[in-house]
């Protein structure tokens, strides 16, 4: 061997392996079926086009996406069943967080009937589908749900963050310790303006923050300013800093949003920006936000050699 070819030998050996991605947060969906979805608008020219995993694949996977976790998107209880069915068909998808309401009568028929499938992780609630998890603290079917679901070893996401969505979700661990709580889309809030809630606001991030079982999405991380989308990291630095601060590299997670982040770029602008960021912080705390800290969440189902072990 030549003293080149041995140089460029040493160099590959020398390569760490790529960071295996899971992507904890896309939405699967199919617009041409007879009843249509509740989820996306017809309107919206650049979503309404069937969403299943092999259109996922296609784009994701050479970016180094290896498994996804698949989010609720419609309400109807029958599209629990359908997303499980879809999700079973191809081993990319390694967990799905279905759409049961804690508080409804027949919650622990349903919890019971889908968690007997082991892709299912879990349920989303949130202010979505016309609900507010804020006002159904008080009642005490819903905590009792919400116990069962802790007890199962599932998952609650959140939707669509607010600030009054952060304070609701410190009463939930106040009152369900056990129950593994994921924060979705937090780099989409925009801190309150008065002094006396944004020092609320942040008082509640900090004493999640003190919490094992409490996670924060990094998602929807992408904004658009005066008609245009930034592609700049340091446009996004301070936002994703203040999040690091609080919850350091053990309770941060990657989630693309896809398809629904197309209304901003496509896939690779936004993996971009993070993988920047957090493999900026040393590989240790990327590659625990790109798939480690994923398995303590939502105890994925590994499901092909390309996937991480736990």
């Amino acid at each position: 061997m030549s003293g080149m070819a041995a140089l460029a030998t040493q160099n590959l050996i020398a390569q760490p392996p790529p960071i295996p991605i899971i992507d904890a947060h896309i939405h699967l969906f199919d617009t041409t079926r007879p009843q249509g979805v509740p989820y996306p608008d017809k309107n919206n020219a650049t979503l309404y086009q069937p969403a299943f995993p092999e259109r996922y694949r296609k784009i994701a996977q050479p970016l180094g996406v290896v498994g996804a976790i698949e989010i609720e998107a419609s309400p109807w209880i029958e599209d629990n069943l359908w997303v499980l069915d879809v999700a079973a068909k191809d081993t990319i998808i390694v967990g799905t967080v279905g759409n049961l309401e804690p508080g409804k009568p027949e919650f622990p028929e349903y919890l019971e009937r889908y968690h007997r499938n082991p892709l299912f992780r879990g349920i989303r609630y949130g202010n979505l589908w016309g609900r507010n998890i804020g006002a159904e603290l008080d009642k005490p079917e819903f905590i009792a749900g919400l116990k069962l679901l802790a007890d199962a070893g599932l998952v609650l996401d959140t939707a669509n963050p607010r600030p009054d969505l952060i304070g609701s979700m410190v009463r939930i661990s106040d009152q369900v310790p056990k129950l593994r709580i994921v924060i979705d889309h937090l780099p989409q809030l925009d801190p309150p303006a008065d002094p006396a809630a944004l020092k609320q606001y942040e008082a509640n991030l900090r004493e999640l923050a003190k919490r094992p079982q409490v996670y924060v999405k990094i998602s929807e991380v992408l904004r658009r300013v005066t008609g245009r989308i930034p592609t700049d990291l340091n446009f996004y630095r301070a936002r994703l800093d203040h999040l690091w601060d609080i919850f350091g590299e053990d309770h941060l997670i990657f989630g693309s949003d896809w398809p629904n982040a197309d209304n901003w770029a496509p896939f690779q602008t936004g993996l971009s920006i993070v993988r920047e960021y957090f493999v900026g912080k040393g590989r240790a705390a990327a590659e625990k936000y790109f798939w480690k800290n994923s398995v303590a969440a939502y105890r994925w189902i590994r499901r092909d050699p390309s996937q991480p072990e736990a």
